[in-house]
């Protein structure tokens, strides 16, 4: 049994109000705190220290997994920092580079 037009209809309307809602939210919850302290210090940090988590989980996930080529991943992670710091900080330049480089050195024999 294939649903009707209106139940589709129904469905986005409920799923377009939720979503947009969640999205909408923090920026209202946080539009009063702009001016705080807190919040200023946390638009500071918080990038640096995610990133921190990920690359951290990222190398002892594959320093389990790759064995006793887990250098590789340190050297490539040292690659991808100096490139994204020498290029003027281009996201894209240094995680592809650095991808390169990893899959460089785990076939390097």
């Amino acid at each position: 049994m294939t649903p009707t037009l209106a139940y589709l209809l129904a469905i986005l309307v409920i799923v377009f109000v939720i979503d947009f809602t969640l999205r909408a939210l923090p920026f209202k919850i946080l539009e009063p705190l702009r001016d705080s302290r807190f919040v200023s210090d946390m638009a500071a940090w918080m990038p640096p220290g995610i990133m921190l988590i990920l690359v951290m989980s990222t190398l002892v996930d594959n320093a389990h997994a790759a064995g006793d080529r887990s250098w590789a991943a340190l050297v490539a992670a040292g690659v991808t920092v100096a490139v994204h710091l020498l290029s003027g900080r281009r996201l894209l330049w240094s995680v592809g580079i650095g991808t390169v480089c990893y899959v460089a050195l785990l076939n390097w024999r």
